[in-house]
């Protein structure tokens, strides 16, 4: 059974400048679940966990749980590149009540596919909630290949892959191999219908942090057989997702959330607020698609 159907979104997490805006994470929850996300990933990567506390993260996912009282999944976020760790945070996220987890290829020490399968296997051996595997090798410099996704597959709690690689050939590929054994969902806004149509299950999305009905209806217009409905949305997302990556994610995310009213707040060390340039092309494009005035 699949943990998701849709359109998931990866959440930013609000900050105050010594913590997190619950105030504004309960806003943007409630946009969320009103506007149709299907499922919220809290401490995932657009969420900034990598400059946030153990004790901020567990708090993020608690009141992400609380907040959304089992109305949809809470998928948690506990990757990094230290599989101790990450089995600790993975144990943690299922005692807190997640109803999955979701975890980054290892970044910077980084790992052979033979290490991905030894890793990815450890954590899943250690939890009885299901995996979504993220590959994501512009932000990783680390590659999944769809033999070892097959070979992860084997396991019965990984249950999911999604994947932002941008190559269609090895989304396709890893569909081959895969079948009904691993669902998946597109780690990009702009290739939404194309992961579909190979049998995806729907998207883990930046774009729902603003627009979540759109995306929600995509993968909706698609797996009920209106492919020229979904396709006209996907080509309508496109350069708002543009914009939405033109720096660094969530850089542009964060600050689209604010010019809808929801108090993102500051971004942390090393990210910086936007160019004035790519403040301008973000503004034009949610302009365009109607967001702001």
């Amino acid at each position: 059974m699949s943990i998701f159907t849709g359109a998931g979104v990866a959440l930013c997490t609000p900050f105050t400048q010594d913590g997190v805006n619950f105030d504004a994470f309960g806003k943007l929850i409630d946009f969320q679940i009103d506007g149709g996300t299907d499922a919220l990933i809290v401490n995932g990567t657009t969420g900034e966990p990598s400059t946030m506390s153990e004790e901020e993260k567990r708090a993020a996912l608690s009141f992400a749980l609380e907040r959304t009282a089992g109305r949809i999944p809470v998928i948690a976020g506990t990757g990094g590149n230290d599989t101790k760790k990450v089995i600790a945070a993975s144990i943690e996220a299922q005692k807190m009540g997640a109803d999955a987890l979701l975890i980054v290829t290892p970044y910077y020490n980084k790992a052979t596919q033979k290490g991905l399968i030894a890793h990815y296997t450890a954590v899943a051996d250690a939890v009885d909630i299901p995996i979504i595997v993220y590959n994501v090798p512009g932000r990783t410099g680390l590659n999944m290949l769809p033999e070892t996704l097959a070979a992860l597959a084997e396991h019965p709690n990984i249950a999911g892959m999604k994947e932002a690689s941008g190559n269609l050939a090895q989304v396709s590929e890893m569909a081959r191999l895969c079948g009904d054994k691993c669902d998946l969902y597109s780690g990009e806004d702009g290739l939404v219908v194309p992961l579909l149509s190979v049998g995806g299950k729907g998207v883990i999305s930046v774009v729902s942090n603003i627009a979540p009905r759109i995306m929600h209806d995509m993968v909706e217009k698609f797996l009920s057989g209106d492919i020229a409905g979904a396709r006209e949305l996907q080509f309508k997302v496109n350069p708002l997702a543009a914009a939405l990556f033109c720096e660094v994610n969530p850089i542009p995310a964060k600050t689209a959330l604010r010019l809808i009213g929801i108090d993102a707040g500051p971004l942390r060390l090393p990210l910086t607020e936007m160019s004035d340039a790519n403040l301008a092309r973000l503004k034009r494009e949610m302009q365009a698609f109607g967001l702001i005035d």
